[in-house]
């Protein structure tokens, strides 16, 4: 052992959230360990968010030189230089990577440690030769891919979002298992950057989603000519000479072969935890994560977790809002509760879809009657202006008429989403949402339209026009 060291707090995993909770505490002039086994960013920066944001953008902008007709422009099939794609994706996670890095939370007073982290009793945790005690320890370690007992996958190379960002020549026909924001969202990328593309799905496309807004978005697919195998199980996988085969079978048992040369598995992930020997720590956990309280604190009153180990949504930005309520507690021990009813979600597809809060369903199911208010992108002047027409907004509000879900569908819906996290964690009431000023002509008016029309019906009723009669008489 190099040395004893004892911190206030022990930060396990560098990804957004463990980032977080050491450069917030280290602001505080709080003695804070950082123990990172791999790369200081997480999977987000490095395999997650960042990368696929930016292929992402590649592929608008190829997609964008095909469809120039429509603005009167003439239309080019663009040369794509896969290698030059990627040489852009890793210039991003470059730009960004010094905000990450070890050289910059050690300068904010972190002490970073480049190793494997294992607790060896209930407040110790061993690290690259140090022995660590810490007043308190915050898991962050998040997820990695999971691949399904497949037979025949050993014999390919199956990529995840891992890897497949290393590819530096261009898919010819890319393979995905998956179906979910991940599969999709790389599924479309690929597709525009001239890659023929077949995603398979066990159960249904975007199924956690809104299903008027995901009917939408799968058509939208299916005419950028990805194939789309919906409730296909994969019975097992080949190696070629070209690349692999796959055998997919229906649920009334039909079969279908798919020949591609390159394997994506976007099937789901499990949280890293094999490695810390929560065991020897009194943590309690399972194969979905570490089991916490709301507050985010274990078994062992000494740790917590956040992020994707914590076993709830694994989103970046779940992780960050984690760290937020950790550090209440850790350096002001003052009450913080996970709240999920404002929380917000995105598949980065284009056009996008984004869910925040409740679905129409999940609000029927736990508030019984709603009101549905909607409003079609086609029938706002900027979507017109801009030929992004496809979509639409779906707000649902209680009995009371506050907002508790909504649902959208259209370009730039990512960046409405803040607006609307906001409204639903100020309780906010549909007549609140009619009363600003929205600027003209922006996208986001769809969603004020939307409101409005809960007063549609009160327009109509005799007694309020009997009213507005009356009132005339006076002048």
């Amino acid at each position: 052992m190099h040395e004893h060291l004892t911190p206030d707090i022990c930060v396990i995993g560098a990804g957004s959230g463990g980032l977080s909770v050491a450069a917030a505490a280290a602001a505080f002039g709080v003695d804070v360990v950082l123990v990172e086994r791999g790369k200081m960013g997480g999977d987000c920066l490095n395999y997650g968010c960042v990368p696929s944001k930016a292929i992402i953008a590649a592929g608008k902008r190829a997609h964008a030189m095909r469809t120039a007709s429509i603005f009167g422009i003439e239309e080019v099939d663009p040369a794509i230089d896969f290698s030059a794609v990627h040489a852009h994706v890793r210039s991003v996670i470059d730009a960004i990577a010094p905000n990450d890095s070890v050289e910059r939370f050690e300068s904010l007073g972190v002490k970073v440690i480049e190793a494997e982290g294992r607790f060896v009793d209930e407040r110790t945790l061993e690290a690259g030769g140090h022995r660590i005690s810490a007043r308190r320890f915050v898991i962050a370690t998040g997820s990695s891919p999971v691949i399904p007992p497949i037979p025949g996958i050993e014999t390919v190379e199956a990529l995840t979002n891992e890897t497949i960002f290393d590819l530096e020549q261009r898919p010819d026909h890319l393979v995905i298992v998956g179906g979910g924001p991940i599969g999709l969202e790389l599924a479309q990328a690929h597709r525009r950057l001239g890659s023929r593309v077949t995603v398979v799905e066990a159960a249904g496309f975007l199924s956690r989603e809104d299903p008027d807004l995901a009917a939408i978005a799968l058509d939208a697919l299916r005419e950028e000519g990805i194939a789309l195998l919906e409730r296909h199980s994969v019975v097992r996988i080949e190696r070629t000479d070209d690349g692999l085969r796959l055998v997919a079978r229906s649920k009334d048992g039909g079969e279908r072969i798919v020949e591609g040369s390159h394997l994506l598995v976007a099937a789901g992930r499990s949280p890293n935890l094999a490695a810390l020997a929560l065991d020897a720590a009194k943590v309690r956990h399972d194969k979905k994560g570490i089991a916490v309280d709301a507050g985010l604190r274990s078994s062992n009153r000494r740790i917590y977790a956040i992020g994707d180990v914590a076993g709830g949504p694994q989103f970046t930005h779940v992780a960050n809002y984690h760290a937020g309520i950790a550090i209440r507690a850790l350096l002001f021990r003052l009450p913080a509760k996970a709240d999920y009813a404002s929380l917000p979600r995105i598949t980065f597809l284009d056009p996008e879809l984004v869910q925040v809060g409740l679905t129409e369903a999940e609000a029927r199911k736990a508030h019984g009657e709603v009101r549905v208010l909607t409003w079609p992108v086609h029938d706002n002047d900027r979507a017109q202006a801009e030929r992004e027409t496809t979509g639409l907004i779906k707000l649902v509000a209680d009995r009371r008429g506050r907002v508790i879900g909504v649902s959208i569908l259209a370009k730039g819906a990512s960046e409405m989403g803040n607006f609307w996290s906001l409204a639903l964690s100020k309780k906010m009431r549909v007549r609140d949402l009619t009363s600003f000023i929205s600027p003209y002509p922006t996208m986001g008016e769809i969603g004020k339209r939307a409101a409005m029309s809960y007063f549609t019906d009160m327009a109509r009723k005799p007694v309020i026009r009997r009213i507005i009669r009356l009132l005339r008489v006076f002048g």
